[in-house]
């Protein structure tokens, strides 16, 4: 993940996985490297008018735990502040595009309560964990949500299609939306009332 405050286009899709042991095997024959698996916790961010929202933007906390499995190590314990805009001319893009700033901080500073003294309300929650892997232009997360397992490929289209294909994927199996939008599609096939997607306590 990118930690230098950076602005990047960020163009990914996300993959349903049905087989994490499988995967899992299948980035290590491709030469994944893993950089560790955290447990993160997500909060959105907007004005009590939902400002950021209506104009397709995104600002969100993000704190991340060390949380090693029987195949993954723990990741590193950190903070992340995340902006993201609509990227220009991506509406007919088979991929997500975002312009995204992000920033990792080690400062015990107490974020929520500085996003509230500067006018921001807390909205939308989510948890996963994730682990990280590598490969040469190309960023792979495996998500482990309450709605499911979902790969997120994060580089170049060329090298997304690639690496999408050599683990068994297609074009028809991206997924363009984001966790809320998966979350909540989640929810209406269950009949149920988004809230927050969060792991039973």
């Amino acid at each position: 993940m990118r930690s230098s405050g950076r602005t990047i286009r960020e163009i990914e899709v996300k993959l349903r996985v049905a087989d994490v042991d499988s995967l899992i095997r299948k980035l290590g024959r491709l030469g994944c490297r893993c950089s560790g698996r955290v447990r993160e916790r997500n909060t959105l961010y907007d004005t009590p008018d939902s400002d950021i929202r209506r104009l397709g933007r995104l600002l969100r906390i993000r704190v991340e735990t060390p949380a090693p499995s029987m195949l993954v190590r723990g990741g590193v314990r950190r903070t992340v502040i995340t902006s993201k805009s609509p990227a220009p001319a991506s509406a007919g893009s088979r991929y997500k595009e975002k312009i995204e700033r992000e920033l990792a901080v080690r400062s015990r500073l107490n974020w929520p309560t500085t996003l509230r003294s500067l006018g921001f309300r807390p909205g939308f929650s989510y948890e996963k964990f994730r682990s990280t892997f590598r490969l040469p232009g190309l960023h792979l997360d495996l998500d482990e949500t309450p709605v499911g397992v979902f790969l997120e490929l994060e580089g170049s289209p060329r090298a997304i299609d690639r690496a999408a294909k050599s683990l068994g994927f297609s074009r028809c199996d991206y997924i363009r939306g984001t966790y809320w939008e998966v979350y909540a599609a989640e929810c209406r096939r269950r009949g149920r009332s988004p809230r927050n997607m969060l792991f039973p306590s």
